[in-house]
């Protein structure tokens, strides 16, 4: 699976890229169909303190999945995009196997 990361305006440090690189490939448990990920890591210019946001767009063949959630941490941001994707693919399969 092809995992690309894009921090924007910031330099990631290879912690946070190991962390969120392990978190998608548990993704594949889910979904053997997993093409590529693309995530993109930004900066929210209000001075909140939730002002990480994740964006997670799965490849999958037909329908690509897509998440964005916004939090304290880019970890934090992360866990959560992937649980609502995890919640798409289970919801998905669930469709195609007409449940």
């Amino acid at each position: 699976m092809n995992i690309q990361i894009h921090s924007v305006r910031f330099d990631a440090d290879a912690k946070l890229l190991e962390f969120i690189n392990t978190k998608i490939k548990k993704l594949l448990q889910y979904n053997d169909d997993l093409i590529g990920a693309e995530v993109f890591l930004r900066l929210d210019k209000s001075q909140d303190t939730e002002n990480k946001i994740a964006e997670i767009k799965l490849d999958i063949p037909r329908n690509p999945l897509f998440a964005k959630k916004q939090s304290k941490t880019f970890e934090e941001a992360t866990d959560t995009a992937i649980d609502a994707l995890k919640k798409q693919i289970t919801k998905r399969k669930g469709k195609m196997r007409g449940v």
